[in-house]
Formats: structure tokens, sequence, C-alpha cells
């Protein structure tokens, strides 16, 4: 490992902070300089430098095995490799339908812990994706502060979520009672907690990557918790705010693999690059008053031409492979669920804009933790509305 990380022209870690004996300075020296430098040169052992990297010390990330089960290989053994994932394809995307029936069948609740199964499994492509190409560095604490911050943050949104659904529920249950009223206060310091625990796990000349590191755990859970959460939100609402969203998603991949697969020839982005060469699609329209009309000439600009880029060595290492190879020929369990998480933030912005009102559960929720003379006020004032309203009959004094 340390071979690899100070391999090259540059001086081995001993060597750079090895501080030149001074004129005059007796061969002991101050102690307690050489054991700070002592310390400072088992971190810089230990760890090396992020900077001096290189783009060949990047680790490889190691391809995705083939997770197709043997009774399909050697069932499809005989046809090409195009064919052969198609039927893989068809035959896994017939069982996870019927199967999405049968959950469908058992309810809401199985619904949304199926919710929180498809969120924990993206949740651990994506960091295992961070993970892998940074493992050698031998960071503390990544893994487990990942998967704390989602538990704070899933604690957060579900605590939400029963705080606005269940607040009739919540009423007779006095524990419950009081973690639904210091709630945000709990989540808070549990988020404060795995804060100082990242601070703590923060090591010398590697400051940069771990907050690289912290902030892709934080963009992950963007993506995946407040996402889902917003699945189950809608799921709340009614089955069919969660059913035909989802559906239109999968009839439309269903869709746009049929038709690449039986009709589709040349990919869009090809058929954009040959567009590109002629000036009448990428010029801007001019008016020329010497032939008295508007024109499409001009010299394309770098935009329309090929171009060399050099990727950084980390997003190299990222695009050498998809999310995973979960589901035999789909790919991984966030490469099926990606437009369905944007999908679940449309509809939930669509219901809060356009179809939802005020909540009762939450108006009684709010209602029940106030003072006995305010609940009387509040009651007084509905009854004197309804009446005006013609609801209630007033009442007749003897």
């Amino acid at each position: 490992m340390l071979e690899l990380r100070h391999r090259g022209s540059c001086p081995g870690p001993r060597e750079a902070v090895s501080p030149p004996h001074r004129e005059g300075e007796a061969a002991g020296g101050d102690h307690e300089t050489e054991s700070t430098s002592d310390k400072e040169t088992d971190i810089d052992d230990r760890y090396g430098d992020l900077d001096s990297r290189t783009d060949s010390d990047i680790p490889e990330i190691p391809p995705s095995s083939d997770r197709t089960p043997e009774i399909l290989k050697k069932a499809l053994s005989g046809l090409s490799s195009r064919w052969k994932n198609w039927w893989i394809r068809g035959i896994l995307t017939l069982t996870m339908i019927s199967l999405f029936f049968l959950i469908i069948y058992m309810g809401s609740f199985m619904l949304m812990l199926l919710v929180l199964g498809i969120q924990v499994k993206c949740f651990h492509e994506i960091i295992t994706i961070g993970y892998r190409v940074y493992h050698s560095y031998d960071l503390p604490w990544f893994r487990t502060l990942s998967w704390y911050f989602l538990l704070c943050v899933n604690y957060f949104f579900y605590g939400e979520t029963v705080a606005d659904y269940f607040a009739t529920f919540v009423q007779r249950e006095e524990q419950l009672q009081f973690l639904i009223r210091y709630h945000r206060f709990i989540s808070f310091a549990l988020y404060l907690a795995g804060f100082c625990m990242f601070v703590l796990s923060l090591v010398k000349k590697h400051y940069r990557l771990q907050f690289y590191m912290f902030a892709w755990t934080h963009v992950t859970l963007l993506i995946t918790v407040t996402q889902s959460h917003l699945v189950i939100q809608n799921l709340f609402e009614g089955m069919i705010w969660f059913l035909v969203p989802i559906s239109s998603v999968i009839c439309n991949d269903i869709t746009a693999y049929l038709f690449g697969f039986f009709f589709g020839r040349t990919p869009l982005i090809k058929a954009a690059y040959v567009l590109s060469k002629y000036q009448y699609f990428v010029c801007p329209v001019e008016y020329r008053s010497d032939v008295n009309s508007f024109v499409t000439e001009c010299e394309p600009s770098e935009l329309f031409q090929l171009q060399t880029y050099s990727l950084p060595p980390f997003l190299k290492a990222v695009l050498r492979q998809d999310f995973a190879n979960t589901i035999p020929g789909h790919g991984g369990i966030m490469d099926r669920f990606d437009c369905q998480y944007l999908m679940a933030t449309f509809v939930h912005v669509y219901i809060t804009s356009f179809i939802r009102g005020p909540n009762p559960s939450k108006v009684l929720q709010q209602l029940l933790v106030l003072q006995p003379e305010q609940q009387l006020n509040i009651y007084k004032t509905l009854k004197t509305h309804l009446i005006e309203k013609g609801i209630l009959q007033p009442t007749l004094k003897v």
C-alpha cells in the first residue's frame, strides 16, 4: 500500500519531514520536537498525500459479476448475446411485475416497506461507488457514518409522516406523544452527533478527500431518502398517486426498450453529430441585404466539433461501471428507479400545489396540545361559524 502511494521521484515521507540539524545543536536535540515529528511521520506513512496521487494511483473498480441464474444461462446458451439479453430482461421484467402486483394486493404497509427496501439498496449502490474508489486510503468511519446518517434521516422523515397522518393514534400512546413533540429536536441532536463523529474522524492531509465523501453521502441522502419519502407521502394521499406515476415510468421504459431493440439503428448522439456537419442546422439565421433574404451561413463554432477532454481521475474511476448488477439484464436497483424518484417529486409537487388541502389529522394534533381555555375558544368560534352557515341548529335557551 505504501509503495503505491509514494512511488516515483517524490521523496519518502520520512525524508520529507526530517528536519536538518542546526549548527551547534546537540545530537540528541529537543525530545519534544522529535516526538512531534515522529507522530507526523507516522500519519504520513499511513495515509500519504491526496494531491500527490496520479491517475494511475486511483484504484481500479472491479467489474460487476454476472448474477444471471445458472438455469437461464443453460437454457439460453444457444442464443446470441443480443437475444440472450432480450430473454433475460423479459423474464426478469415479468417476474418483478408479478411480485409488484402481489405487494399491491398486500396493502399500503407492504408498499411502504418495499419503498424503504429500494431506498436502502439504492443508497448502498451509490455509497459503494465512492468507497470502492477510495478504499485504499483506509479512511476511518466512512461507511459507518454513511449508514448512521441514513438512519438519522429516515428517523426524521418517518417521524414526520407519523405525526402528519397518525395523529389520532399518537394521542393514545403517552410515549409516542413525547417522541412526536420533541421529534425535530431529537433528529437534530442525532445529526449533530454524527457531524461530531465526522470531525473526530478527520485525518491530516486528507481533509479535502474526507469532505468530498461527506458531501457524497449527503447528496446520496438527498437523492434516495428525500425522494423516497415523497413516494410514501404520495401513497398516503391515495393509492392512485402511487400506482399511476410508477406504471407510467414502467410502461415508458418497456416501450423504449422494445422500440430500440427492434427498430433502433442510430443513437441520438450520433444523429446529432451528423446534423452538426451542416451549416443549415447549426448556424444562426441572419438577414442579408445584398440578397434580400434570410441566410444560415457561418463557420461552425467549436461547440459542434469533436473535442478531446481529460476527465479527473475520480470521474474516470466512477464512469468505468454502472451502479451495480443486482438485477440480471437490468443493472442495479438505482438504474431502474432513478426515473421513479424524479416522477415522485413531480407528483408530490403537483399534489401539494393543486390537490391537497389542510390535513385534518395535523390540525387535530395541534388542537389537542393547546390549553383548555384555548380549546374552548376555538370550539365556540367553530360552533358559531357552523350555525351561521346553517350546518348546526342554534340551541334554544330555556
